[in-house]
């Protein structure tokens, strides 16, 4: 045994490998727990998509409704020679998706919590539950406002000898971009709140910045929306609001000392 050995002095490197030792064992635990959330969160959806499949059609019908009511006839078409059976099972795994998307986000959340104090879990966890109401409402508004005179107006503006009548694939690949493109838009108070409270920026500034907001709402809007006027200022507006509501939560839900 060597004299650095008698004297109780580690040998050069041991703390070096026990350390790495360590961070292995760590990042290969964050990997399992990430599996398990995935796995959980793939579940919930299987689930949900088994649970819904027997009534495909209805939801079909149900989802179709906006734009069948604009159709002359009220009728669509099914250009593809598996659409009428693809189709509606695609448009159900995507309600699966959705419905299931509390389990979603609690199972992020649920993977990022062992690393927050205590302070932020309860913040985290209204804010949860808040993101999830407004992901909902974006879905809500589209279906109920944005749709039907989205759908009327584009029906209308069609020239003269020229019928429209649209593909079922088509329509479901055109109305889950704009469902998913509200759905996340109305995630902007929450953005906001966030932003806050990391100290990226404080309501001040926010503030400040309301003429340029609610230009890139309605740049946004151009991107996400058909080239329409109608479905760019009916995502545009509720984003704006939504800024100013994401302004005022964080003054009242983050530390004072954070929004100075």
């Amino acid at each position: 045994m060597s004299a650095a050995d008698d004297s109780g002095t580690p040998e050069p490197g041991v703390g070096e490998e026990e350390e790495n030792a360590l961070e292995e064992g760590t990042l290969l635990s964050h990997l399992v727990e990430l599996r398990s959330r995935l796995l959980k969160i793939a579940g919930a959806v299987l689930v949900a998509f088994i649970a819904f499949l027997p009534f495909a059609d209805d939801i079909f019908s149900l989802v179709s409704q906006p734009i069948r009511a604009a159709l002359p006839g009220g009728e669509m078409i099914a250009t593809g020679v598996a659409s009428p059976v693809l189709t509606p099972l695609k448009l159900t795994f995507f309600v699966a998706l959705f419905a299931a998307m509390p389990v979603v986000l609690y199972q992020l959340w649920a993977f990022v919590a062992p690393g927050l104090y205590l302070k932020e879990k309860r913040f985290a966890i209204p804010l949860l539950t808040t993101s999830i109401l407004l992901f909902y409402t974006g879905i809500a508004f589209a279906y109920f406002l944005v749709f039907p005179l989205m759908f009327n107006f584009f029906t209308k503006v069609a020239p003269d000898g020229v019928e429209v009548m649209t593909d079922i694939s088509m329509y479901l690949d055109f109305i889950t971009t704009i469902v998913l493109a509200f759905g996340l838009a109305f995630e902007v108070p929450i953005a906001t709140v966030l932003a806050v409270w990391t100290g990226l920026t404080t309501p001040a500034k926010l503030g400040g910045a309301r003429p340029y907001v609610f230009l890139l709402a309605f740049v946004v809007g151009m991107f996400l929306t058909p080239p329409d006027v109608i479905s760019q200022t009916m995502l545009a507006i509720p984003v704006y609001l939504l800024f100013e509501l994401g302004i005022v939560m964080s003054r009242i839900i983050v530390p004072k000392k954070k929004t100075d």
